[in-house]
């Protein structure tokens, strides 16, 4: 795993989705991301997959006005978002919520990695607050 530091953003394959994002006008990308870790079900869940599904919930939750670590990581992804704002279906929502619930459960690869690091609490909490920024509001 590419990983400098426990955000989002911190890992080259979530680098390597906001770049890809660039090209997108719409909630396209952001949705096949999620619903790729989501086919996966109860199997084995790549780190690959899993890094870029959460990139994806942070773009979701910047939609919402949540920001979160503001850094030079995530310059491209705050200018996409303040170009494209739209409003976010409650359904991507859920799946966003269901997509983080899935990493952070066995059999995930993205989970063993960072429970072998000295970050794997920073990572957590990480996640965790990224979980509370799209919480919706009833």
């Amino acid at each position: 795993m590419g990983a400098w530091d426990h955000t989002a953003f911190g890992n080259d394959d979530a680098c390597d989705w906001a770049d890809e994002l660039q090209g997108c006008q719409d909630l396209s990308l952001i949705n096949v991301t999620l619903d790729k870790v989501l086919k996966v079900g109860d199997g084995y869940l790549e780190a690959f997959g899993a890094s870029r599904a959460i990139a994806a919930t942070e773009v979701v939750a910047r939609l919402l006005g949540r920001f979160g670590v503001r850094n030079s990581y995530t310059e491209s992804i705050d200018s996409w978002v303040e170009s494209h704002p739209q409003n976010v279906p409650d359904e991507l929502i859920q799946k966003s919520h269901k997509v983080l619930d899935r990493v952070l459960k066995q059999p995930s690869e993205l989970l063993e990695l960072w429970e072998d690091s000295d970050l794997f609490d920073a990572w957590k909490k990480s996640v965790a607050e990224l979980k509370t920024r799209i919480e919706t509001e009833d």
